[in-house]
C-alpha cells in the first residue's frame, strides 16, 4: 500500500477502536505506532513512541493544563460557584425562568475560573436544578438549558480545549483564551434570549422565583467578587504581558486554595477529592495530548494533510465554502467523538488545509471550540447531557436532550457571525502584542 493509503486505514481503524470502546490516548498510540512503523520501519518507530512520550510529559507548555484544571478543581470545593448562583439568584430569580438565566449567568461566571463543560455542566447542576425542581420548572426546560450554558466552559477562558489547540498547532495560548472573551460573552446573551422566548411563549415553563429586595441584592453580589478576582488577576495578567499561561493557571490555582482556606470551606478531605480529581483530569488530557502526538507523526509521514491541503487549495470554490465543509465535518463528528478526541484527531488533517486557504488559525480556534460544545450535547455521545442526566436519574435522557435543541440555535447562529465576521474572536487578541 502507499503511504496515503495507509494513513486512510488507519483513521478507519482508529474510528473503529473508538466505536469498541477502547480509551482514546491508547486508540491514537497504538494505530499511530503501528501505522508509522509500516511506513518507516520498526527501528524508527521505536525510537518515535519513546521520544514522544518524553516531549510530552516533559514538555513546560503543557504544565497550563493541570494547573488551570486545578484552579476549577479547588474553587469548586471553596463554594465560589455556589455564591456565583446565588449571586445570580438574587439578581434575576424573580423573573419568569429567572433560574434558569441565574443559571446560564452563573455557568458564565464558573466557566471563566474552570476550563471545563463537563465540569461547568456538573457543578451547576448541583446546585441549580433543585432549585428549579422547588419552583416547578419544566424539567426539559432546566435540564436542557444547564447542559448547554455548561458549554460556556469551554469557550469563556481559560479553556483545557484552546490549551490543547495551542500546542498542537503552536498558536500563541494567550491569545487564543482572549480570542474566546466577546464570543462567550455573546453566547451568554444568545442563551438568556432563548431563554425569554421560550418563557415569553410558554410561561409555564419557568414560573417566577422570590423577589429579593434591592438591599438583598446588594448583599448578594459579595459572592461574585473572588471570581472576579481570580479571572482579573489569570486572564488580565495574560493579556497584560504579566504571566506566561503556565503561571497565570498556576496563581489561579493558588488563588482558589486561598480563597476556601480563608473562608474556611476548604476542608482537608475537600483538599484531597479536589487535587486528586484535578490530578486525575490532567493525566487524562496529557495522556490524550501524548497519543494524538504520535498519531500525529503518522499522519505527517502519510502526506494525507499535505495531499488534502494541495487538493482543497486547487478547488474552483470560494475559501468560505471549504470551511463551510470543514466545519460540517466537525459538527457531524462531534455525534459520534468526545470533542477532546476529535480535535486532536482532526488538527493534524485540517489544520494545513485552513492555512493554506489563509484563515487566521485564532479564529479557527474558535470555530473548532465552538463546534465542539455543539458535541457535546447532541446525540448520541452529548457529554453534558449525561453528566446532568447523572444528577437528576428520574428524568429521561431524551428529554434532556430534547431541552438542548433551542440552544443549538444560539450556537448556529454565533457560528454565522463568527463566519461573516471574524473579527468577533480576532479583535482583542489582536491588542496583545506577544
Amino acid at each position: 500500500m502507499s503511504p496515503a493509503e495507509t494513513g486512510l486505514l488507519g483513521i478507519a481503524l482508529l474510528l473503529i477502536l473508538f466505536i469498541a470502546g477502547m480509551p482514546v490516548a491508547f486508540s491514537m498510540a497504538i494505530v499511530g505506532f503501528t501505522g508509522f512503523a509500516y511506513v518507516s520501519g520498526l527501528s524508527p518507530a521505536l525510537n518515535l513512541l519513546p521520544q514522544d512520550i518524553f516531549e510530552t510529559f516533559s514538555s513546560y507548555p503543557l504544565s497550563v493544563i493541570p494547573m488551570f484544571i486545578l484552579m476549577g478543581t479547588f474553587a469548586f470545593a471553596s463554594g465560589i460557584s455556589q455564591r456565583l448562583y446565588k449571586t445570580t439568584h438574587a439578581w434575576v430569580g424573580q423573573l419568569r425562568g429567572g433560574l434558569t438565566i441565574a443559571t446560564v449567568l452563573a455557568c458564565a461566571g464558573f466557566a471563566a475560573i474552570c476550563g471545563s463543560t463537563a465540569a461547568t455542566a456538573a457543578t451547576m447542576g448541583q446546585i441549580a436544578i433543585p432549585e428549579m425542581r422547588k419552583y416547578r420548572y419544566n424539567m426539559r426546560f432546566a435540564t436542557g438549558t444547564v447542559a448547554a450554558a455548561g458549554t460556556l466552559g469551554i469557550l469563556i477562558p481559560p479553556s483545557t480545549i484552546f490549551i490543547v489547540y495551542g500546542i498542537l498547532t503552536e498558536e500563541s495560548i494567550g491569545k487564543l483564551f482572549m480570542s474566546g472573551v466577546l464570543p462567550g460573552f455573546i453566547l451568554t446573551l444568545f442563551y438568556i434570549a432563548t431563554v425569554y422566548i421560550l418563557c415569553r411563549r410558554n410561561p409555564e415553563l419557568g414560573p417566577p422565583g422570590v423577589k429579593t429586595t434591592f438591599r438583598e441584592k446588594i448583599v448578594a453580589t459579595g459572592g461574585i467578587i473572588e471570581a472576579l478576582i481570580l479571572f482579573l488577576l489569570t486572564i488580565g495578567g495574560l493579556f497584560l504581558g504579566w504571566f506566561s499561561p503556565t503561571q497565570a493557571g498556576a496563581i489561579g490555582a493558588g488563588g482558589s486554595l486561598l480563597i476556601g482556606l480563608g473562608r474556611r470551606q476548604l476542608t482537608w478531605r475537600g483538599f484531597l477529592e479536589s487535587g486528586k480529581e484535578g490530578i486525575r483530569t490532567a493525566c487524562m488530557v496529557l495522556f490524550i495530548i501524548m497519543g494524538a502526538t504520535v498519531f500525529g507523526h503518522f499522519m505527517a509521514v502519510t502526506t494525507i494533510p499535505f495531499l488534502l491541503a494541495d487538493w482543497v487549495g486547487g478547488l474552483p470554490i470560494p475559501a468560505w465554502a471549504v470551511m463551510s465543509v470543514i466545519i460540517c465535518i466537525y459538527f457531524l463528528g462531534g455525534f459520534f467523538m468526545d470533542s477532546m478526541a476529535l480535535v486532536v484527531v482532526t488538527i493534524p488533517i485540517f489544520f494545513p488545509v485552513v492555512t493554506k486557504l489563509g484563515f487566521d488559525p485564532i479564529w479557527f480556534g474558535v470555530m473548532i471550540v465552538l463546534v465542539a460544545e455543539m458535541g457535546v450535547i447532541t446525540p448520541p455521545v452529548g457529554v453534558n447531557v449525561f453528566v446532568i442526566k447523572g444528577i437528576v436519574p428520574d428524568v429521561p435522557l431524551h428529554v434532556i436532550f430534547r431541552g438542548i435543541f433551542p440552544f443549538l440555535g444560539a450556537l448556529f447562529l454565533l457560528a454565522a457571525i463568527l463566519m461573516v465576521f471574524p473579527q468577533v474572536a480576532t479583535f482583542i487578541p489582536s491588542l496583545i502584542s506577544y
